[in-house]
């Protein structure tokens, strides 16, 4: 299971969620996507799906599969909204998911390194680091990552967004496998230069911990 995460909102790791299950979407094979991000959830949105049912009927029925929605702008993946649902209930399905034989799970989640963020890091197996090029944004996912690291989910692959290229967040993110996504004039899952980027990334991932 892997979490999406970045130190900064706005960096694009709803998109990178998105983006990447696609890319790990398989005949036979549905990646779900759950917003983790209880305070500003934003994944019904960019994928059109309802914002209920989400994380409090999954957990009430111990089955998140059977209420996760199919993405309506973006076949092949599924959809699980947050709600509404508190803390303890979120926690309680990241613990359900890290249990279960789900397929490829990716958890969109808060930013920053706050409790509600430590929580799907906790479950998760490595963690997919996303941040702009920018200094202030590549110092706070630095600060996401140490945290990742000390919760058992190291980073595995660092999406930088807006990227030329000129810029290593390797070293500084601990983390080699990084994949430099380009400004796009387009809406960027709309394009085939985010989709090759996405399954760039993809191919970087150990499959153990998708």
């Amino acid at each position: 299971m892997l979490a999406i995460a970045g130190g900064k909102g706005g960096c694009g790791k709803t998109t990178t969620a998105v983006g990447l299950a696609r890319a790990l979407a398989t005949p036979g094979t549905r990646p779900l996507v759950v917003d983790a991000d209880l305070d500003m959830p934003d994944l019904h949105h960019r994928t059109d799906v309802d914002r209920q049912p989400g994380i409090d009927e999954a957990v009430a029925r111990g089955d998140p599969r059977v209420v996760a929605q199919p993405a309506r702008r973006f076949p092949g993946i599924d959809v699980l909204p947050c709600d509404g649902a508190d803390t303890a209930t979120a926690a309680a399905l990241f613990e359900r998911l890290a249990d279960g034989d789900e397929g490829p799970v990716l958890l969109d989640c808060p930013a920053g390194a706050s409790p509600d963020a430590a929580a799907p890091l906790r479950a998760a197996d490595r963690t997919v680091l996303v941040s702009t090029p920018r200094e202030r944004s590549l110092r706070d996912a630095a600060k996401t990552a140490a945290m990742a690291r000390e919760l058992g989910a190291p980073p595995a692959a660092v999406v930088l967004v807006r990227s030329d290229g000129r810029v290593d967040p390797g070293e500084l993110l601990g983390c080699d496998a990084v994949v430099h996504v380009p400004e796009l004039s387009e809406p960027p899952l709309e394009t085939e230069e985010s989709a090759a980027r996405h399954r760039q990334c993809a191919k970087s991932l150990p499959k153990r911990n998708i």
